[in-house]
Protein backbone atom coordinates (compact mmCIF):
# COMPACT_ATOMS: atom_id res chain seq x y z
CA UNK A 1 0.00 0.00 0.00
CA UNK A 2 2.83 2.43 0.85
CA UNK A 3 4.41 1.70 -2.53
CA UNK A 4 1.19 2.71 -4.32
CA UNK A 5 1.01 5.95 -2.36
CA UNK A 6 4.65 6.74 -3.21
CA UNK A 7 3.90 6.21 -6.89
CA UNK A 8 0.55 7.95 -7.03
CA UNK A 9 1.30 10.98 -4.84
CA UNK A 10 4.01 12.47 -7.12
CA UNK A 11 1.77 11.97 -10.15
CA UNK A 12 -1.11 13.75 -8.43
CA UNK A 13 1.14 16.61 -7.36
CA UNK A 14 2.45 17.02 -10.92
CA UNK A 15 -1.11 17.02 -12.28
CA UNK A 16 -2.26 19.61 -9.70
CA UNK A 17 0.59 21.98 -10.52
CA UNK A 18 0.16 21.61 -14.28
CA UNK A 19 -3.60 22.27 -14.11
CA UNK A 20 -3.00 25.34 -11.95
CA UNK A 21 -0.49 26.73 -14.43
CA UNK A 22 -2.75 26.06 -17.42
CA UNK A 23 -5.85 27.65 -15.92
CA UNK A 24 -4.41 30.62 -14.08
CA UNK A 25 -6.88 33.19 -12.80
CA UNK A 26 -7.65 35.89 -15.36
CA UNK A 27 -6.05 39.27 -14.72
CA UNK A 28 -8.15 41.93 -13.02
CA UNK A 29 -5.91 45.03 -13.23
CA UNK A 30 -6.26 46.47 -16.74
CA UNK A 31 -3.72 49.24 -16.09
CA UNK A 32 -1.04 46.63 -15.29
CA UNK A 33 -1.31 44.91 -18.67
CA UNK A 34 0.20 47.69 -20.80
CA UNK A 35 2.96 50.10 -19.94
CA UNK A 36 2.95 53.79 -20.73
CA UNK A 37 5.99 53.16 -22.98
CA UNK A 38 4.24 50.36 -24.91
CA UNK A 39 1.20 52.52 -25.58
CA UNK A 40 3.30 55.55 -26.55
CA UNK A 41 5.39 53.45 -28.95
CA UNK A 42 2.30 52.10 -30.72
CA UNK A 43 0.48 55.44 -30.89
CA UNK A 44 3.61 57.40 -31.84
CA UNK A 45 2.87 60.11 -29.25
CA UNK A 46 3.57 60.63 -25.57
CA UNK A 47 0.81 59.38 -23.28
CA UNK A 48 0.18 59.52 -19.59
CA UNK A 49 0.19 56.49 -17.34
CA UNK A 50 -2.82 54.20 -17.49
CA UNK A 51 -5.73 55.51 -15.42
CA UNK A 52 -8.83 53.69 -14.18
CA UNK A 53 -11.77 55.02 -16.16
CA UNK A 54 -14.27 54.02 -13.48
CA UNK A 55 -12.89 54.72 -10.02
CA UNK A 56 -14.54 51.64 -8.52
CA UNK A 57 -13.27 49.19 -11.16
CA UNK A 58 -9.78 47.98 -12.03
CA UNK A 59 -11.07 46.21 -15.16
CA UNK A 60 -11.23 49.37 -17.33
CA UNK A 61 -8.14 51.48 -18.04
CA UNK A 62 -7.28 54.30 -20.43
CA UNK A 63 -4.09 55.89 -21.72
CA UNK A 64 -4.42 59.45 -23.12
CA UNK A 65 -2.26 62.22 -24.50
CA UNK A 66 -1.99 64.64 -21.54
CA UNK A 67 -4.20 67.69 -21.97
CA UNK A 68 -6.08 66.35 -25.01
CA UNK A 69 -9.86 66.33 -24.59
CA UNK A 70 -11.23 66.08 -28.14
CA UNK A 71 -13.42 63.11 -29.05
CA UNK A 72 -11.00 62.00 -31.80
CA UNK A 73 -7.87 62.26 -29.64
CA UNK A 74 -5.24 59.51 -29.76
CA UNK A 75 -5.88 57.13 -26.89
CA UNK A 76 -6.22 53.50 -25.84
CA UNK A 77 -8.94 51.90 -23.74
CA UNK A 78 -8.64 48.37 -22.35
CA UNK A 79 -11.55 46.52 -20.79
CA UNK A 80 -11.07 43.16 -19.08
CA UNK A 81 -14.29 41.18 -19.27
CA UNK A 82 -15.34 40.34 -15.71
CA UNK A 83 -18.44 38.74 -14.28
CA UNK A 84 -21.42 40.96 -15.18
CA UNK A 85 -24.57 39.87 -13.39
CA UNK A 86 -24.99 36.21 -14.28
CA UNK A 87 -22.69 36.44 -17.31
CA UNK A 88 -19.18 35.04 -17.01
CA UNK A 89 -16.31 36.62 -18.95
CA UNK A 90 -16.49 33.78 -21.49
CA UNK A 91 -20.24 34.26 -21.95
CA UNK A 92 -19.65 37.97 -22.49
CA UNK A 93 -16.94 37.16 -25.06
CA UNK A 94 -19.26 34.75 -26.89
CA UNK A 95 -22.05 37.36 -26.83
CA UNK A 96 -19.65 39.87 -28.40
CA UNK A 97 -19.26 37.48 -31.34
CA UNK A 98 -23.02 37.43 -31.99
CA UNK A 99 -23.96 39.27 -35.21
CA UNK A 100 -25.64 42.66 -34.75
CA UNK A 101 -27.19 44.70 -37.55
CA UNK A 102 -24.94 47.63 -38.42
CA UNK A 103 -21.87 46.23 -36.67
CA UNK A 104 -19.19 44.50 -38.73
CA UNK A 105 -17.59 41.55 -36.92
CA UNK A 106 -14.55 40.01 -38.61
CA UNK A 107 -12.60 37.05 -37.19
CA UNK A 108 -8.90 37.73 -36.56
CA UNK A 109 -6.20 35.07 -36.60
CA UNK A 110 -2.98 35.12 -34.62
CA UNK A 111 -4.36 36.91 -31.56
CA UNK A 112 -4.86 34.73 -28.48
CA UNK A 113 -7.19 31.73 -28.67
CA UNK A 114 -9.98 33.60 -30.47
CA UNK A 115 -10.42 37.18 -31.66
CA UNK A 116 -12.49 39.50 -33.80
CA UNK A 117 -12.64 43.09 -34.90
CA UNK A 118 -15.99 44.73 -34.15
CA UNK A 119 -16.56 47.93 -36.12
CA UNK A 120 -19.48 50.30 -35.66
CA UNK A 121 -19.67 53.07 -38.28
CA UNK A 122 -19.03 56.44 -36.65
CA UNK A 123 -17.90 54.88 -33.36
CA UNK A 124 -14.74 53.05 -34.39
CA UNK A 125 -13.39 49.55 -34.11
CA UNK A 126 -12.27 47.33 -31.29
CA UNK A 127 -10.28 44.14 -30.99
CA UNK A 128 -12.14 41.65 -28.81
CA UNK A 129 -9.99 38.68 -27.90
CA UNK A 130 -9.47 35.92 -25.38
CA UNK A 131 -6.72 33.71 -24.05
CA UNK A 132 -7.88 30.77 -21.94
CA UNK A 133 -10.65 32.07 -19.70
CA UNK A 134 -9.52 35.72 -19.87
CA UNK A 135 -11.32 38.01 -22.34
CA UNK A 136 -10.62 41.60 -23.37
CA UNK A 137 -11.96 44.50 -25.43
CA UNK A 138 -9.14 46.76 -26.66
CA UNK A 139 -9.81 50.00 -28.51
CA UNK A 140 -7.47 52.52 -30.09
CA UNK A 141 -8.87 55.91 -31.09
CA UNK A 142 -7.67 58.81 -33.24
CA UNK A 143 -6.40 56.93 -36.32
CA UNK A 144 -7.84 55.72 -39.66
CA UNK A 145 -9.42 52.23 -39.55
CA UNK A 146 -6.56 50.45 -41.32
CA UNK A 147 -4.10 51.83 -38.73
CA UNK A 148 -6.39 51.05 -35.78
CA UNK A 149 -6.43 47.35 -36.50
CA UNK A 150 -2.64 47.11 -36.76
CA UNK A 151 -2.15 49.10 -33.55
CA UNK A 152 -4.73 47.04 -31.65
CA UNK A 153 -3.04 43.79 -32.70
CA UNK A 154 0.36 45.02 -31.49
CA UNK A 155 -1.05 46.11 -28.14
CA UNK A 156 -2.94 42.81 -27.78
CA UNK A 157 0.35 40.94 -28.32
CA UNK A 158 1.86 42.97 -25.46
CA UNK A 159 -1.06 42.04 -23.21
CA UNK A 160 -0.94 38.35 -24.15
CA UNK A 161 2.78 38.22 -23.41
CA UNK A 162 1.96 39.03 -19.76
CA UNK A 163 -0.57 36.22 -19.35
Amino acid sequence: MKLKIRLILPALMFWAFSVGATYAAPPDEACSLLTQAQVAAVLGVSVGAGVKIVSTSTALCGWDVPGEKSFNRKRVVLNIYTQLGSLTPMQRFNNAKTPITGVSKVPVSGVGDDALFATTPGLGTGLIFRKGNAAFDLRVYGFPLDQLEVKEKVLAANILAKL
